[in-house]
């Protein structure tokens, strides 16, 4: 199958995502600056999530562009992982509503944890379809930074039940860590 309508289907998804979460943001009530104070958990768990969701749809187009078609087993693998990525308003409306207490904090660490087992699933998918002789299989090679990712989410699941804010740390370190764009896969399809 050609990889098109799974790569328009997951863009619109994501597309859709970030407008759940954007309409979640409500308007202060007053006309003063500092009636926004109140809403700064909000804002900032709106946008470590749209960092999160920028980067899923950066690396997923660099992903695809790397695939030559797809199978079954590739599209569900998509559907596995924009299900956890459709959770991201819920947990982050929690979150910041919550002012980033315990339970939101660590539910907001399980939905990223099986964010990224999904996109992991996702990536064997394309390679075991494609081979591991394949651009995609060499530029992924042992995926350092998807399993240290994991690991930090875990980190911080854990890290929740004793300090939220310590937690959020661990998700902020891994949003920096992927922040700027996986070039693997860019350097193997352009490498001039």
């Amino acid at each position: 199958m050609h990889k098109g309508r799974l790569e328009a289907f997951s863009d619109g998804v994501i597309a859709i995502i970030i407008t759940i979460m954007v309409l979640e943001l409500k308007a202060p009530s007053g006309n003063h600056f500092n009636n926004l104070f109140p809403l700064i958990p909000v804002l900032l768990s709106y946008i470590l999530s749209f960092i999160y969701l920028g980067i899923y749809w950066n690396n997923h187009h660099h992903l695809l562009q790397a695939t030559k078609n797809v199978n079954g087993t590739i599209l569900w693998a998509n559907l596995h992982l924009l299900f956890w990525l459709s959770l991201i308003p819920f947990v982050t409306h929690w979150m910041g509503e919550d002012r980033f207490s315990t339970d939101p904090v660590a539910l907001y660490g399980v939905v990223l944890f099986f964010a990224a087992i999904a996109y992991s699933i996702l990536v064997q998918s394309l390679i075991s379809h494609h081979g591991k002789e394949s651009t995609l299989a060499i530029a992924i090679g042992k995926d350092f930074k998807g399993n240290i990712s994991i690991v930090l989410y875990l980190v911080g699941i854990l890290l929740s039940w004793l300090n939220p804010i310590i937690a959020c740390s661990m998700y902020v370190l891994v949003a920096i860590i992927w922040l700027i764009p996986d070039r693997r896969i860019e350097k193997k399809l352009n490498p001039n």
